[in-house]
């Protein structure tokens, strides 16, 4: 009966535990500090070094469960990651994960090696443990300080992180087995590296065309699906490692190809990984606290800050500034993804294999990985907000959005149900603009269900659901966001380049001769973007207006707010000289573009 009171004991410590950490992010939120170093405090003060006095030194476990929670991270991340925004990023990205990860490992080794007085290789094995960004620290961080990112820069580390994770795994494990079985050749870690990667590759691609065809083409039970995509992570992750494939890079692959097509239940799917993804980094974070032993890490925390510092403020930006200097990025972007290299547990949880192995100076690596991560979220995770405004990568933060509720239809993939709150200040309310591609199909009202026609008109409070395709129901939410308060249009406006969103179609077809259809003549230039655009708009957004072009020129409130014209240029025979009254309606143009900051 012992053993089972124990067993009793150990469940309810670690609920405790974990729920500790998830009430904890409520202060976290609060006073602005990095809610991944809360969960860690969390796990430290319940250890045998705080008041909690729990001794943990199961290493097995630790990695087991980091493994689990890495996994489901990555599988997490890809999930979310769009193909059409990686692609012009995948270059760079492909870099900093490889070669950036090598070059801040080379380039720390040195301080390692010397402020801590311990040989080349257990030097460059430090390295390589602090040598990677952390994905979910970098998104959390990002998401929870509400940062709007400019989206190459964004897009950058968002593939980055994702993605360097098993290039650093990779590299970690080379390093252990040398020091554990002894030499090895330069080709046999080119050819191991080669390897892992493309089996790795082969078994995300398979995986998750196997996961879409299983989700479409078998009839699961409802509710059944999230927790099927979850455990088919594990299982490619599983299978890729027992294979010597990079298992890390096969989740991270699978959960890009789930992500990128239509399936069932998608999003419930995408809700239920966020829940566990969220758990996995608590239950991480605490485990990997529970591990650390604060009185031992004094020994060495001098060394472990000099490591730190020069990795934050020599090694990655070296490495950074190196890999992009092929790619377009201005001075202010490369510095901003040179801060932003924070470190978080998958440091800490790459410094347990060493442990794992029983390595002689593992303990030591297990210390300085801690301090490095301790100091990266302080400096960095605190930071992050302010670098990002000072260097200019943040974009204006946008109106927050409505509360979409999305809703998977059984039994096809090409609709689903999208409902919003109508707010008094909507688009949809005071104009009456959907998009062509939507179709309202019921209406709450004072809790009754009511069809579009019977609850004809729709008024301020009702709730509306319609059907749209899901790669488009995102673009809906312009339409029930409030409309900013826009000034009368300055008359002068209307010139050969500018003019303000509000303009009708029919002011610019009097003035520039165009023809429009005439149910569209009462449109304003922000509603035919509206309208036209599957996607919210932004800036450098083009739409053909007859013979002329509209460009987006601005952007407030999630609409089009200043439009240039782009006329039809007539090389063949030169323009006629302008009379009076047409230079002096360019000239007034000229003026107000300078006004609007274009």
């Amino acid at each position: 009966m012992a053993s089972l009171d124990s067993v009793s004991i150990a469940i309810l410590l670690g609920s405790v535990l974990v729920m500790a950490g998830i009430l904890s992010s409520l202060l976290a939120l609060r006073f602005g500090a990095p809610l991944l170093l809360v969960f860690l405090f969390v796990g430290i003060l319940a250890g045998d070094s705080g008041p909690g006095g729990l001794r943990f030194d199961d290493v097995q476990t630790t990695y087991l469960v980091g493994s689990v929670a890495l996994a489901l991270i990555l599988f997490d991340g890809g999930l979310k990651t769009r193909f059409q925004s990686i692609r012009a990023v995948l270059a760079p990205s492909a870099a900093l994960a490889t070669v950036g990860v090598l070059l801040t490992a080379l380039i720390t080794a040195p301080v390692a090696k010397y402020a801590l007085g311990i040989g080349w290789t257990e030097a460059l094995l430090v390295g390589a443990v602090v040598g990677s960004t952390d994905a979910a620290a970098v998104f959390l961080l990002v998401h929870s300080q509400g940062l709007r990112l400019r989206p190459r820069v964004g897009a950058t580390l968002e593939v980055e992180s994702g993605t360097n994770d098993p290039f650093a795994i990779f590299l970690t494990l080379m390093l252990v087995e040398f020091l554990s079985i002894g030499q090895s050749s330069w080709a046999h870690v080119a050819l191991q590296f080669a390897r892992e990667s493309v089996l790795g590759v082969v078994f995300g691609a398979a995986g998750g065309w196997l996961v879409v065809f299983a989700l479409n083409r078998v009839a699961l039970p409802q509710g059944l699906h999230a927790p099927f995509v979850a455990t088919a992570a594990l299982v490619i992750f599983g299978l890729a490692q027992i294979s010597h494939a990079s298992g890390f890079l096969a989740v991270y692959l699978a959960g890009m190809i789930i992500g990128n097509r239509p399936t069932r239940a998608h999003n419930s799917v995408v809700a239920f990984l966020d829940a566990a993804t969220w758990l996995a980094q608590i239950v991480m974070f605490v485990l990997l606290g529970l591990l650390v032993s604060p009185e031992r890490t004094l020994t060495t925390v001098l060394p472990a800050v000099a490591v730190a510092l020069v990795l934050m403020l020599v090694a990655r930006p070296i490495a950074v500034f190196l890999c992009l200097a092929p790619f377009r990025f201005n001075w202010r972007e490369r510095t901003f993804i040179a801060w932003v290299g924070l470190r978080g547990a998958v440091a800490i949880f790459l410094a347990s294999i060493p442990l794992l192995v029983g390595l002689p100076n593992a303990q030591v690596y297990f210390d300085v990985a801690f301090v490095v991560v301790i100091i990266s979220l302080l400096l960095q995770g605190w930071t992050l907000g302010a670098a990002a405004r000072r260097l200019h990568v943040a974009l204006p933060r946008a109106d927050r959005g409505p509360r979409r509720v999305e809703l998977d239809l059984p039994g096809q993939l090409e609709q689903q149900l999208v409902g919003y709150p109508v707010r008094a200040n909507s688009l949809f309310l005071k104009r009456g603009l959907i998009p062509s591609w939507s179709k309202p199909t019921l209406v709450i009202r004072d809790e009754r269900i009511l069809s579009p026609v019977e609850a004809e008109p729709v008024v301020k409070g009702d709730y509306l659901y319609l059907l749209a395709p899901p790669e488009k129901a995102e673009a809906l939410d312009r339409f029930f966001v409030d409309m900013p308060v826009v000034p009368a249009p300055d008359p002068h406006l209307l010139g050969d380049f500018m003019m303000p969103g509000d303009v009708t179609l029919k002011d610019v077809a009097d003035i520039y001769g165009v023809t429009i259809a005439p149910g569209d003549a009462h449109l304003t230039l922000a509603d035919y973007f509206d309208i036209h655009l599957d996607h919210a708009p932004r800036v450098g957004a083009t739409l053909p207006l007859d013979s002329i072009v509209l460009v987006a020129r601005s952007i407030g409130g999630a609409r089009v707010n200043i439009v240039g014209l782009r006329l039809p240029e007539d090389e063949e025979s030169p323009a006629p000289p302008l009379t009076r009254t047409a230079a002096a309606r360019r000239k007034l143009s000229r003026i107000g573009t300078r006004l609007l900051g274009s």
